[in-house]
């Protein structure tokens, strides 16, 4: 089975080691540093993602503003969620995932190796 993540985070030399860890363990990485660029690989490409890991916070918009704007689309609304942030409110937390986020988690409680498999377990329960 392939596994192709989207991988939208801002901070430039932590997304390259997302994207090393991931491809190291077999996946296929796209990788995008704000929202409207991972939007518009989104809308290009022919194959969608397995999953988006999404960091909250991004140069050109929430990941709230983000979840809404894909949300709003109906080939990419289906797609799961992981965010992976470095702060969370209670009242962020319950909007994103009354918009389908299927995860919401802090960077600083998981090890790099732990988000994949907690990663790989949505992209599971989304086939069944």
């Amino acid at each position: 089975m392939k596994k192709t993540v989207l991988v939208v985070e801002d901070e430039g030399l932590l997304l390259k080691a997302i994207e090393q860890k991931l491809m190291n363990e077999g996946w296929e990485v796209v990788g995008a540093r704000k929202g409207d660029q991972a939007l518009d690989y989104l809308n290009n490409m022919e194959e969608l993602p397995s999953i988006i890991w999404l960091d909250y916070y991004l140069p050109d918009m929430t990941g709230l503003d983000f979840v809404v704007k894909l949300k709003k689309r109906p080939r990419l609304a289906k797609i799961p969620i992981m965010v992976v942030s470095n702060s969370a409110s209670e009242e962020k937390v319950k909007s994103m995932l009354a918009l389908g986020v299927k995860e919401y988690l802090l960077k600083a409680e998981y090890r790099l190796s732990e988000l994949i498999k907690i990663m790989e377990k949505l992209i599971v329960e989304k086939k069944l």
